[in-house]
């Protein structure tokens, strides 16, 4: 895998609300993305930084967690001080007074897939941190009812995980002899 430091990365950043993520929370680093502000901030820190998006930065809103499983990606963007990990928990705040966006991206290690929950900060994020822990096992610690959201209850494993082999399976449709 190869890993290129974005041009954004090597410079302070620009944007307030970067900037004060960064001073807040030592480890940070602020990029642009796609002409989006990101902030890689460390994943012990995460709700801390929700929070502080909150209460101090008026972000109203979480608008999506998700994760992405890196294990098969040729070719990532990442700042120079980030360590690459297997996973990324990405988080998108919008704040409504000011109409900006921005978005969180924690280095989530596949020996450990444990985050802490937002769900105590943004109760909205209920339903998209356990269908991250449903479809790649990421574990959101302090989630209020951290169970399957899509799959089966007995279905074994995570089928996003890039480890996963490609397999076909059987579904019966309701009135089928047999399933397809």
């Amino acid at each position: 895998m190869l890993f290129r430091s974005p041009r954004e990365a090597d410079h302070e950043p620009t944007d307030e609300v970067a900037a004060a993520l960064c001073e807040r929370f030592p480890g940070s680093v602020a990029a642009a993305s796609h002409g989006q502000v990101v902030v890689h901030v460390e994943r012990a820190v995460l709700a801390d930084v929700a929070r502080f998006l909150r209460d101090d930065q008026r972000f109203t809103m979480c608008v999506d967690v998700t994760a992405v499983d890196h294990l098969r990606t040729a070719v990532r963007t990442l700042p120079a001080a980030v360590a690459p990990e297997r996973f990324e928990v990405v988080v998108n705040f919008l704040s409504h007074p000011s109409n900006r966006r921005i978005r969180v991206v924690t280095q989530v290690p596949a020996s450990e897939p444990t985050v802490p929950s937002l769900t105590a900060v943004y109760p909205g994020t209920d339903f998209p941190e356990r269908e991250a822990f449903d479809l790649l096992g990421i574990t959101f610690e302090g989630h209020p009812d951290l169970a399957r959201i899509l799959m089966p209850d007995d279905w074994i494993g995570h089928p996003l995980r890039k480890d996963t082999p490609a397999a076909r399976v059987p579904v019966t449709f309701k009135g089928s002899p047999s399933p397809r």
